[in-house]
């Protein structure tokens, strides 16, 4: 948890116009509303927040998490807790009903416990039928937001306590850009790090473009001022975020208002600046789209030592007919260019798809494609993930929707491929030593702890609690599929 800020703001009579000193106003408002709560009823009141989705949704629960600390809830996994938060993903059709699943039981609790208040958030809150489904079936839910203020938490739970009625609040673009508030890592060691957001590739399978707005991209200053703060928070590993970090550099926007671009400045430029930074051991980034993956970033890749030797690189389909339908704006063979690439310029380099299988269209050959580009690629990991008709998007009004038992047998046949090769190229690094980044005790086991090499790849080893947070060395003795058991040297 980050200390640093001055929360002792109770003395202001007016709300401050400018960010962050607005939010901290109101996040000491609804502090001293919690501990008169606490004293009247004689017990703590206590929060959970949800999440669905991404790693952009679990770096935006991170600043939830932050800020109702901050205002003095005590963290719980309970759904039954006084405040339940869910940050929403509606990537697939079914996450909606997930949401929908979870808010029904709710209107009872919420009966039982009359100081129980329900939020929700994120994609699916930025869908207008969504919020009229809201307004109608569940009325109940006290606060709604969306994915472009969620900065404005203490605002709206202030909001909600004092107008006594449900606050929705939903952007249909961002304002400003708000990342200086507290966060609550569930690492302390490492954190996400927002470079951008928003997507301008309308690939027409995928609703994310229409709930997260165009791209924007953070100026350099303000992105590397927060690494250099975690930094001296004991923060050894980043992840620099993004839907396409590949196309960082465009439409900046900045916390201070004060944009100082560099010319000529991008995604490489910005990592190498990252890399400099004193205390930073590891740096990593998602999602790169191979459209925008550029020869000067494998580059910088293979030169620069602290930047971990593994990309996601989401082909989503082997082939160039069903990629021209998914507004892909790449070919297969492009695609297996950029692979080769990296592998030139990084022989270990570990690379990590995403594969979209039953896509509208998709005829067996079009399936040996994605086959024959799994088996070309040797990737070390791959997501896959059966064809969703999402709403609102191009793909879902095409004909020619592939039937589920089709499906079902492509997709068996593909895990099967992938679980071969992913288990092969685990093995290639066996028997030597490699560092890790211990990250947890080993929920299996509790003489054992669990880490990470730069390559993504899972090892479990002998170990206790004082290694938490080191970066130690590691014999990597057997590959068990995915992962490896080692012993530390």
């Amino acid at each position: 948890m980050d200390t640093r800020f001055d929360f002792n703001r109770s003395d202001l009579e007016t709300p401050p116009e400018t960010e962050p000193d607005r939010q901290l106003y109101f996040i000491d408002l609804c502090r001293n509303y919690i501990r008169r709560k606490k004293e009247q009823d004689g017990k703590d009141l206590t929060y959970a927040v949800i999440t669905f989705g991404c790693q952009m949704n679990a770096h935006d629960s991170e600043k939830l998490r932050g800020i109702l600390d901050q205002i003095g809830y005590i963290e719980t996994d309970s759904e039954e807790a006084d405040l339940v938060i869910y940050n929403t993903c509606t990537v697939r059709e079914n996450a909606n009903q997930k949401l929908y699943g979870h808010l029904g039981p709710l209107k009872k609790k919420k009966q039982e416990n009359p100081d129980m208040m329900i939020g929700l958030c994120g994609c699916m809150m930025q869908e207008p039928e969504v919020i009229e489904k809201i307004r109608t079936s569940y009325s109940y839910v006290d606060i709604v937001f969306g994915t472009h203020n969620i900065y404005k938490l203490a605002e709206l739970i202030f909001r909600r306590l004092t107008e006594e009625k449900s606050v929705i609040e939903v952007l249909k673009e961002a304002e400003k850009t708000v990342e200086t508030l507290p966060q609550k890592r569930k690492y302390p060691f490492k954190s996400g790090v927002n470079i951008m957001f928003g997507c301008n590739n309308f690939c027409s399978y995928c609703i994310v473009p229409y709930v997260r707005g165009r791209e924007r991209s953070r100026t350099p200053e303000d992105i590397l001022e927060e690494i250099k703060k975690l930094a001296e928070d004991g923060v050894k590993e980043v992840m620099l975020l993004g839907q396409n970090v590949n196309s960082y550099g465009t439409n900046f926007i900045s916390e201070s208002e004060i944009i100082n671009v560099r010319p000529a400045y991008g995604f490489p430029e910005l990592l190498e600046d990252v890399c400099r930074i004193p205390g930073i051991e590891r740096v990593r980034f998602m999602t790169s789209h191979p459209k925008d993956l550029s020869d000067r970033l494998i580059e910088v890749m293979k030169k620069e030592p602290k930047i971990c030797k593994h990309i996601h690189l989401p082909v989503q389909s082997g082939s160039t007919g069903i990629l021209k339908k998914m507004n892909r704006r790449y070919s297969k063979e492009q695609y297996l260019l950029l692979v080769d690439k990296l592998r030139q310029k990084m022989p270990d380099i570990s690379i990590t798809t995403d594969i979209i299988v039953g896509f509208p269209g998709e005829t067996e050959e079009d399936f040996q494609d994605t086959l024959d580009v799994v088996s070309k690629a040797a990737y070390d990991q791959a997501f896959t993930f059966v064809y969703s008709k999402r709403t609102g998007t191009p793909a879902a009004a095409m004909e020619d929707q592939i039937p589920e038992d089709v499906i079902k047998d492509r997709f068996d046949r593909l895990l099967s491929l992938i679980h071969d090769i992913s288990a092969e190229q685990t093995k290639r690094f066996q028997g030597m030593t490699k560092p890790v980044l211990v990250e947890e005790i080993n929920r299996q086991d509790k003489n054992f702890v669990t880490g990470r090499l730069e390559y993504n790849t899972v090892v479990h080893f002998p170990g206790d609690a004082s290694l938490i947070g080191q970066i130690v060395n590691v014999k990597l003795l057997e590959a068990k599929g995915f992962y490896f058991i080692g012993e530390m040297e």
